[in-house]
């Protein structure tokens, strides 16, 4: 690796930068997920820069105290195998310190990550789809807008590992995404987001009480799409929800591990129908 190889803290505009990597990737990225994602945490991106030039990106998002994750990593391919992105990785587990960091890792890399201290616990798997209209949308489903944090924050951090405040207020305000709510007798039962992308949507997260409640979300969130590509990325530690979406006729087209460095985070795993992204968790 070269000596003048530094990693340096991203800005707003460079983790735009990184996104358009991801796309070239083939990750299919939201269209304001740049600005969503670096609202999660302002200096928990960064990227490797040899002799000016970024030849590498990777985020370390800390969410409280306790819980952290990593994702965006990406090597520019010409530059793969030289050490970089390493490097990279181990700047970032130091910005995360000693809290419990996650990752979704590409499978066939995951004994590398073993070897850097995470453990594979199950993996998360991508389905495609075409979106369908149902015949009529559950009563208890309610539109919210993007000051709708309030309503689902408690319900989200059954289902999250920590408090993501500042990211969630960025998500649901984004512009040409839906949320919806599962209200029934003043009490929140599961909620889903939809944002588009540069193909299709995906919905994520897709959190439920029930698997009749995440179907219920998730034909609210279809209706007026009809026939577009669908995507949502279920956690195979969920039977429900990869059944989910066997039920919907959707594909299967690859998989991550989930990896912790400290265990797995003690949450309703069971109401989990999608997460919320690859790279943020």
């Amino acid at each position: 690796m070269a000596g003048d190889y530094q990693i340096e803290s991203m800005t707003q505009n460079d983790v735009a930068t990184a996104i358009e990597w991801a796309a070239r990737e083939g990750w299919n990225p939201g269209l304001q997920d740049a600005t969503c994602f670096y609202q999660a945490d302002l200096t928990g991106f960064f990227k490797g820069v040899l002799s000016g030039e970024t030849v590498a990106t990777g985020s370390a998002v800390c969410y409280d105290e306790a819980y952290a994750f990593c994702g965006l990593y990406i090597v520019a391919p010409e530059h793969r195998g030289k050490g970089y992105g390493l490097a990279l990785t181990k700047a970032r587990l130091a910005y995360c310190g000693n809290r419990n960091v996650g990752i979704d890792g590409v499978l066939e890399n995951v004994k590398i990550y073993e070897r850097i201290g995470y453990e594979a616990f199950y993996e998360n798997c991508r389905f495609h789809g075409g979106a369908k209209a149902g015949s009529a949308i559950a009563p208890a489903i309610i539109d919210l807008g993007p000051t709708s944090l309030a309503t689902i924050r408690a319900y989200d951090r059954q289902c999250f590992p920590a408090h993501r405040d500042a990211f969630l207020n960025a998500w649901l305000g984004q512009q040409e995404a839906r949320t919806v709510a599962f209200v029934e007798d003043g009490a929140v039962k599961g909620y889903a987001v939809r944002r588009k992308c540069r193909e299709g949507y995906k919905v994520g997260p897709l959190f439920a009480d029930d698997a009749g409640v995440a179907g219920a979300l998730f034909d609210a969130l279809q209706a007026d799409i009809k026939g577009a590509l669908i995507i949502l990325d279920t956690p195979e530690n969920n039977p429900a929800a990869v059944s989910l979406a066997a039920r919907y006729g959707m594909e299967k087209v690859f998989a991550t591990a989930r990896m912790y460095q400290k265990g797995m985070p003690d949450i309703a795993n069971d109401k989990i129908f999608g997460i919320t992204t690859f790279e943020l968790g």
